[in-house]
């Protein structure tokens, strides 16, 4: 189990810096993406990419904290390491709902890759969700 909640957190950290970096880099690709889905909502471009971007990189920053609690089996120990880790899957899960929601209803076409991998790392997250309660079951 434990190398799967290494691959998990490590998966979805790796893949979501690039997604981070973008947003707050302004790199050209992601200042389009935002210009388009920021024009239904009626709100400023660079305002929705900056802040998608601190979302993400406070993502990140969870799955890789989350990933060292895994790796020294701090969240078998229960109490603060195991919540954590339960809070940035569940903020892992609804960061990348909302991504999916921005998606289907802010683009005039869905961009397949980032459909994909978005869902890849809520199922991902809401796996390791539904084992960390079986950790926790454990332990009592």
């Amino acid at each position: 189990m434990k190398k799967l909640f290494i691959f998990t957190h490590l998966f979805s950290g790796a893949i979501l810096i690039r997604f981070a970096l973008s947003k707050l880099f302004a790199w050209p690709i992601s200042v389009e993406a935002f210009v388009e889905m920021a024009q239904p909502l009626g709100i400023d471009p660079t305002f929705f990419r900056v802040f998608t971007g601190v979302v993400i990189a406070t993502v990140v920053v969870g799955y890789f904290s989350s990933l060292y609690l895994v790796l020294r089996d701090k969240h078998l120990e229960g109490g603060g390491a195991l919540t954590f880790v339960k809070l940035s899957n569940l903020l892992g899960v609804g960061v990348m709902s909302g991504a999916l929601l921005s998606e289907f209803f802010l683009r005039t076409a869905p961009k397949v890759p980032l459909v994909l991998i978005a869902s890849a790392i809520v199922v991902f997250s809401a796996f390791n969700l539904f084992k960390l309660n079986e950790v926790r079951g454990l332990r009592q």
